[in-house]
């Protein structure tokens, strides 16, 4: 592994902490089901907590994205670590006391959607501020590697646990693991806003809103940006009223009361109009920058046309000869990509050196297409195991330098916003890539489908290449942010 970035004392502390939480603190992910369905006795209950949980998600990754950019991001990561261990301790209260009712366990997935959310987002935009970006590679396939460790460890402990234990002992394992965390981020440096930068090489940089001690607010979304706006204060209406003033520097014109704005008292619907206001500016910095749109479109196109995660109990079953409702041949396929990924976390410093992050990218992103084509193809069980282990490698070289071309392309002051539709978009591709197969597979069949979806991913990923000079050539020519110090720097690669 390439463990440089475990050098710097707040990164090691989290990531260390992290490693606790990812396999501790993921028992909910198999408990919260097993419950709704045991309550239930419906799959379809299931379904609808998890679009639930995605709704609520979605909406706190794009708010906590704002708030990113406005606010200490150490306090509000800790705001959301704490949140989602008060919902864990929920969980267990209401195991304990023999169930609570549906709505009640809905309204606890939603919280723990909104803490979630905010975490992926703030942990995004957190990292870039803690390494320098020639260790970000590293850092991001760092934790990486945790978070996979973690989604295969945590749910087959989950499952081994709960014919013993019950489920009332997984939630409150889940709330102690983040105790960790919460240590680990107290512990961190302030993180406040940066003062803003110069725009980078590709785009223009919209101007930044004030931070969170700003004495004036910033001025309402829907008011004209270039209208010059004056706000009388007392310092000012006493220097222009006082005659010694006036006889030490030049005369002050008088305001005129059709010039003066009064800035109201922050309300909740200020608050709101601040936050969307915010937001919008993130999505028009992200919609002017090429490189950005591009790494987009590279990764969405491996994960909506090359990921047949929904196909595989029909391929399974109907290809490899496995029974009806799972068998070790389903649970082969499952368990080869994030295998994939672990093996490829564990040999990370033969990539993370690399400087061509946005040729790497692409080429992993092709890689993965030409994987899934060869599943398509596979005759055998095995051969369709060993496929999937590669796609699972290549995929974390593709999440890894995605991560890091997003954290270091972009400037502080607007990297929250950045990594809260980043997190959108990018846990939105794979419920529709779902939704995609699942629809095709039915019509024309698994294999068609998947070797369809990776030919897909393979031209698309082409194209945009050819389209994007810019991601070929990524960092040779553009400017990139100092994470830390909030300055631009150009940086050639190797």
């Amino acid at each position: 592994m390439d463990r440089r970035p475990l050098a710097i004392p707040a990164f090691r502390r989290l990531w260390v902490a992290s490693l606790v939480s990812a396999v501790g603190g993921s028992f909910s992910v198999v408990a919260v089901p097993v419950q709704l369905y045991a309550m239930t006795g419906s799959s379809a209950t299931v379904g609808m907590a998890a679009v639930v949980s995605f709704v609520a998600l979605a909406g706190s990754a794009l708010g906590t994205g704002a708030l990113a950019d406005l606010r200490d991001r150490r306090r509000v990561l800790l705001a959301a670590q704490a949140g989602l261990a008060v919902v864990y301790a929920a969980l267990w209260v209401q195991a304990v006391l023999g169930g609570a009712p549906l709505p009640v366990v809905l309204l606890l997935v939603a919280g723990q959607g909104l803490s979630l959310g905010a975490i992926s987002t703030m942990s995004g935009a957190v990292l870039p501020r803690l390494v320098p970006a020639d260790l970000l590679p590293a850092a991001n396939s760092l934790n990486s590697l945790v978070r996979y460790t973690g989604a295969i460890l945590g749910p087959a402990l989950a499952g081994l646990l709960i014919p013993v234990t019950g489920l009332p002992l997984l939630y409150l394992c889940d709330a102690a693991a983040l105790l960790a965390v919460l240590r680990a981020i107290h512990l961190l440096p302030p993180l406040p806003p940066l003062p803003t930068t110069a725009p980078t090489a590709d785009s223009a940089v919209p101007a930044a809103s004030p931070g969170a001690d700003s004495a004036v607010p910033a001025a309402s979304p829907a008011a004209d940006p270039a209208a010059p706006i004056a706000v009388a204060t007392a310092d000012t209406a006493a220097h222009a009223a006082s005659p010694t003033d006036r006889s030490a520097a030049p005369p002050v014109p008088p305001v005129s009361p059709a010039a003066v704005v009064t800035v109201p008292a922050p309300t909740v619907g200020w608050a709101v109009r601040e936050v969307a206001g915010h937001l919008s500016a993130g999505f028009r910095r992200l919609m002017r920058s090429r490189v950005l749109l591009a790494v987009l479109a590279v990764d969405l196109a491996a994960m909506v046309f090359g990921m047949p995660v929904a196909l595989f109990p029909e391929l399974a079953e109907r290809t490899f000869g496995g029974p009806s409702g799972g068998g070790p041949a389903l649970g082969l396929l499952y368990a080869a990509y994030p295998a994939g990924v672990v093996l490829a976390g564990l040999g990370s410093a033969a990539f993370t050196r690399a400087r061509r992050h946005g040729l790497l990218m692409a080429g992993a992103a092709i890689a993965w297409g030409v994987t899934v084509v060869l599943l398509s193809l596979s005759p055998w069980l095995w051969a369709a195991v060993v496929v999937l282990v590669a796609g699972g490698a290549v995929n974390f070289v593709l999440s890894t330098f995605r991560n890091a071309i997003s954290q270091a392309h972009i400037e502080d002051a607007v990297r929250g916003r950045i990594q809260g539709a980043l997190t959108v978009v990018l846990l939105g591709g794979p419920q529709l890539a779902n939704l995609l197969h699942g629809a095709a597979g039915a019509l024309i069949g698994p294999r068609l489908t998947i070797g369809l979806g990776g030919l897909l991913t393979v031209l698309t990923v082409t194209a945009v290449l050819c389209a994007v000079p810019e991601l070929r050539r990524y960092p040779d020519t553009v400017v990139l942010c100092d994470a830390r110090a909030g300055s631009l720097s150009g940086r050639r690669g190797v």
